[in-house]
């Protein structure tokens, strides 16, 4: 294929792209996904075209662990923006839906309300296998969300560790959600998974479970003091709501907004993104550079013998990284 015919069929998805076609979306994040190089080179070349329409939609990152309700309250908050007249995108990242297959078909089933809402679009993570894979395709996948005029983009965290840094990253707003009543409720604090949050929220405050939740709300509020914030202009507040009543869900994006508005008038906000932007392309490159080592059959040979070199202890890792930096040259 030349490279008019790529050009040609790029700007051909990204006009109906831009007309709100959402199986042009769906073909667009497909061509992200592939691992083909023609497909690859589209999908370059149809981001490429798509940039100037990209970057005015909220990004909120959440994470939480399994039970805590993601998927509940991204059915919930998603509704609430959509009653608003936001148009709403949810993407998931799960490093390890290679291994399990993912939890694509609950994840649609617990948002069955957004499901089946014209305004909103949900895509599962690709199986890649490796965080990095996942992550970039992720984030071209936001883009492409965002140029087809969704103007709020919720990115799904379903890993833990990593996973939680990767979409914190690539997201304005960084929301953690928690249990209360789950027993050591500073759990989160010791992985710090709290010093990434821009917000706490304790879900399940409704029932038996209120007065719990507004303890456990209480126990984070006093934590919160002793660590430093993400940043000096925003100081993350600790909310409770019930994903299942839909008490608090306002209160949620109130406080998302308010962040946006704080982020913005100290110009960090746009830092933010520009750092994001340059931490994309480094990761972009790595994973290029890796592509290159798995695709070349004779390359792909040498690093084995370099590998059983390393551990049988006749070179040291630092050589064999030099022998193996050589050869993408």
């Amino acid at each position: 294929m030349t490279r008019t015919d790529i050009k040609d069929l790029a700007q051909g998805l990204a006009q109906d792209l831009r007309a709100g076609n959402r199986a042009a979306l769906a073909r667009a994040i497909t061509l992200v996904e592939s691992r083909r190089h023609d497909h690859q080179a589209q999908a370059r070349e149809l981001v490429q075209s798509l940039l100037a329409e990209t970057g005015r939609a909220v990004r909120v990152g959440i994470t939480g662990s399994p039970g805590v309700g993601k998927s509940t309250t991204i059915d919930a908050l998603g509704m609430h923006l959509i009653e608003q007249g936001h148009r709403v995108a949810v993407l998931a990242v799960d490093p390890s839906s290679a291994r399990t297959g993912g939890s694509i078909l609950g994840d649609k089933t617990r948002m069955a309300r957004l499901s089946a809402t014209d305004t909103a679009y949900i895509r599962p993570s690709p199986a890649s296998g490796t965080l990095g894979g996942v992550a970039a395709k992720t984030r071209e996948a936001m883009l492409l969300c965002e140029a087809a005029g969704f103007d709020v983009v919720l990115v799904e965290t379903v890993g833990i560790g990593q996973s939680e840094t990767a979409v914190c990253e690539m997201t304005d707003f960084f929301l953690a959600l928690m249990l209360p009543g789950a027993g050591d409720e500073l759990q989160g604090i010791k992985k710090g998974l709290v010093e990434l949050a821009d917000m706490i929220a304790i879900n399940k405050a409704d029932g038996d479970n209120f007065a719990r939740a507004n303890l456990a709300a209480a126990e984070y509020r006093s934590a919160l003091h002793i660590l430093s914030p993400r940043s000096e202009h925003w100081h993350p507040p600790v909310v409770t709501y019930s994903a299942l009543t839909g008490a608090g869900i306002a209160e949620l994006w109130r406080k998302i907004l308010e962040h946006r508005s704080a982020m913005n008038a100290s110009g960090e906000f746009a830092e933010r993104r520009r750092q994001q932007q340059i931490k994309w392309m480094w990761s972009m490159l790595e994973s290029r550079m890796m592509a290159r080592l798995r695709a070349d059959p004779a390359i792909r040979a040498r690093v084995k013998q370099i590998e059983a070199e390393v551990a049988d202890a006749r070179i040291t890792p630092a050589l064999a990284a030099d022998q193996i930096a050589a050869m993408l040259n």
